[in-house]
């Protein structure tokens, strides 16, 4: 994998962390709680729709361009890889990634019945 691909798979894989976590690094933070709470609409819709990655696109056309294929290359991006993309059923990703979603979205809405009491 070429530095470009390796690149763009880093920050996906902070991407994911992002949408994992952010609701923890937002708490007092209103101009990124916007960014996450669209981060996680995004990641539902990304999950649950057709609609392709364009970070997974990105990582494929870099990969391509470089004549490489997944996991293939140096032994961060391998591990990044597989961080990334996990050997799991697809379905079983598609529920873990919207759960993780709507559990982030319930954490806001219960900021929300707190901030308004």
């Amino acid at each position: 994998m070429n530095v470009f691909a390796s690149f763009v798979l880093a920050i996906h894989l902070l991407w994911i962390l992002w949408v994992i976590f952010g609701a923890f690094w937002t708490r007092g933070r209103s101009y990124l709680t916007g960014f996450h709470i669209l981060s996680l609409i995004w990641g539902i819709i990304v999950e649950l729709s057709p609609l392709p990655c364009p970070l997974t696109l990105a990582e494929q056309f870099f990969e391509q361009r470089a004549g490489t294929g997944t996991y293939q290359g140096a032994f961060l991006a391998r591990w990044l890889d597989r961080l990334v993309y996990p050997d799991l059923p697809e379905s079983t990703l598609v529920i873990a990634g919207v759960a993780i979603c709507v559990t982030n979205l319930a954490v806001y809405g219960w900021r929300c019945l707190k901030w308004r009491k």
